[in-house]
């Protein structure tokens, strides 16, 4: 299971993948600077990476997981409720597809802003 580190503002982060051709796809377009927005306790921000919509798909995510949405082309990471939440766990606002999840506490997260730049790359 290949590992990513994902340097949002001043936090550094590690991310195990899952297994899959969507977490392969996303890890062998590595590195990516991507500019995020927030979405209540989500950042989330346009990529590169060409995943495609595969039977992995969900709108259901843990804290703490990453994910690719589709439609948007976009890389999420999940520290809390979202808008579309109907309960703690975060919900995307249309299925996405599972990337991996970060290990640790990401309750950090919160204490950034608006919009931050990540930068994400395969752990050396």
């Amino acid at each position: 299971m290949p590992t990513i580190t994902i340097q949002i503002g001043n936090q550094t982060y590690e991310a195990d993948l899952y297994n899959g051709k969507g977490p392969m796809a996303f890890y062998n377009s590595l590195p990516q600077e991507i500019r995020m927005s927030r979405w209540g306790d989500e950042f989330y921000g346009s990529c590169s990476a060409p995943v495609k919509e595969d039977n992995t798909l969900r709108d259901l995510y843990e804290v703490g997981e990453i994910a690719f949405w589709p439609p948007g082309n976009a890389f999420c990471i999940f520290f809390g409720p979202t808008p579309a939440s109907s309960d703690s766990r975060p919900r995307m606002a249309s299925p996405g597809v599972p990337l991996g999840k970060i290990k640790g506490d990401t309750t950090g997260l919160r204490q950034l802003g608006s919009s931050v730049k990540a930068t994400i790359k395969k752990k050396e």
